[in-house]
């Protein structure tokens, strides 16, 4: 409950838009009667809306009450596989604490350009294989290889690229042990379907929306996120050699290796053009369990040769680390409560737009917003599917995601995109044109809005609208 007190809960942000939806529709199949292609590709993939759905039926909880539960249950586990962990690489009990702190401490801490961070701020797939990854690696540390494959086994059905990095490094892992320190192999396999399908001029145009795929269009700094653990963990290993910490180096070495295959890997999909519909397989995502690794075993060394048994020392370590990633959070979002607990109304007010949305249009209406919402000051990457509940027009940020992914849907995207990019300077008639076109009967508008509109509900910041029949 502190790491959640610290780093705050959104159920609806982000990528929730991709995977809430899926639940939703099972839960309620009249749902997004239109434009489900662009969550259904994902959930075709993972039993994870599946078994939140489940969760929900068997409990009679309120979804909102559900992915509450369940995310505190992915931070607990998380932490308890952390424990474990440090336990497998240090002796004493101030290095192990320190270890789980740090991990606590850094939940949300972004894995550099990835797009990702150690533990997201709402429910997702991501958060389960986070934790199948420590576990997975613990176990082969401790050389329970059974365990380790049932944890595998359960995380692939639920994020199957995730578990899959998890699943390498545990072979990496096991290689370096039964060879010498020169030898390493491993195998690279991704399942990926329409994997070498050639890339049309419409999914390239997704792509651009998805940079952080190329490393190539990295910053500077997102380069440095890469190539600075390799200079950490040698300088690990060689401190673990010197003090006879014989897991730490085992672990450190095997992240060097580990870590340099998918950099290079990432370079070969990116440099060619030819090789774009590659990308997909975002091998630059290795960096999640590499980090969560580093953040293990430095927190655990930090304990061991810093803070000791020393208070002052622990808190001057963990207080700004913990300010900062409080401040951090609170800027990212701004307009929202820090903890959007599921019986508070929201303070949003794009939330409270979609809440109203969700109660009082039909389940089958389909609407049509700003294509650019998300990034409008004071949105919060709020998901409109995932919060209104209704079918929407396609948009840039999320839906380009899927296509990214899926390339059959790249055409289906890019005409509705196209239908409504200009939306910044659309005029009434061009709403009216989006209805003609694709059956659009409400549209989402940023305030103001001009009085020609039936607007049945407005706040400061945002209006739901109704177009005439």
């Amino acid at each position: 409950m502190t790491a959640l007190c610290l780093h705050g809960y959104h159920p609806y942000a982000e990528d929730a838009e991709i995977y809430l939806p899926g639940i939703e529709r099972i839960l309620h199949p009249e749902l997004f009667p239109v434009g489900r292609e662009f969550f259904a590709s994902h959930a075709s993939l993972t039993v994870f809306p599946n078994l939140i759905a489940l969760s929900v039926r068997l409990t009679h909880l309120p979804l909102a009450y559900a992915l509450l539960a369940w995310q505190l249950a992915a931070i607990l586990l998380l932490l308890i596989a952390s424990w474990q962990f440090s336990a497998t690489c240090f002796l004493t009990p101030e290095a192990r604490w320190a270890a789980v702190g740090t991990m606590a401490a850094l939940l949300t801490l972004p894995v550099a350009g990835t797009a990702l961070y150690i533990i997201d701020q709402y429910l997702n797939p991501r958060n389960l294989a986070a934790v199948v990854a420590i576990f997975a690696t613990t176990r082969v540390l401790q050389g329970r290889l059974v365990r380790a494959a049932l944890w595998l086994g359960f995380g692939f059905p639920i994020h199957p690229l995730m578990t899959c990095f998890a699943a390498l490094f545990s072979a990496l892992l096991l290689a370096q042990r039964k060879f010498d320190d020169n030898r390493y192999w491993a195998i690279l396999l991704f399942p990926v379907p329409h994997l070498f399908v050639r890339p049309t001029p419409a999914y390239h145009e997704a792509m651009r929306f998805h940079i952080s795929h190329f490393i190539t269009h990295w910053q500077w700094y997102e380069w440095l996120g890469v190539v600075a653990p390799v200079a950490i963990f040698y300088s690990i290993q060689r401190l673990a050699r010197q003090q006879e910490c014989a897991t730490v180096r085992w672990v450190a070495r095997a992240l060097v290796i580990y870590n340099l295959g998918f950099f290079v890997l990432a370079l070969v999909i990116s440099i060619p053009k030819a090789f774009e519909a590659l990308a997909r397989i975002q091998p630059l995502r290795s960096l999640h369990l590499l980090y969560m690794l580093l953040i293990l075993i430095g927190g655990g060394l930090m304990g061991q040769q810093v803070l000791k048994r020393r208070v002052g020392r622990w808190l001057i370590f963990f207080v700004p680390l913990c300010a900062g990633m409080y401040w951090a959070q609170r800027t990212l979002f701004p307009a929202s409560a820090h903890i959007e607990w599921p019986w508070r109304a929201p303070r949003n007010p794009w939330t409270q737009a979609f809440v109203w949305i969700q109660s009082n249009t039909p389940v089958d209406a389909l609407f049509a917003i700003d294509p650019f919402y998300n990034r409008i000051p004071g949105e919060d990457t709020v998901g409109f599917r995932a919060c209104a509940e209704r079918s929407r027009l396609a948009d840039a940020a999320k839906d380009s995601g899927a296509v990214s992914m899926f390339p059959p849907l790249a055409e289906r995207w890019w005409d509705e995109f196209e239908a409504q990019r200009n939306w910044s300077k659309f005029q009434k008639q061009d709403f009216i044109n989006l209805q003609r076109r694709y059956g659009v009967e409400w549209v989402v508008l940023a305030a103001p809005v001009s009085s020609s509109f039936d607007c049945p509900y407005k706040n400061p910041a945002v209006a739901v609208c109704k177009l005439a029949p």
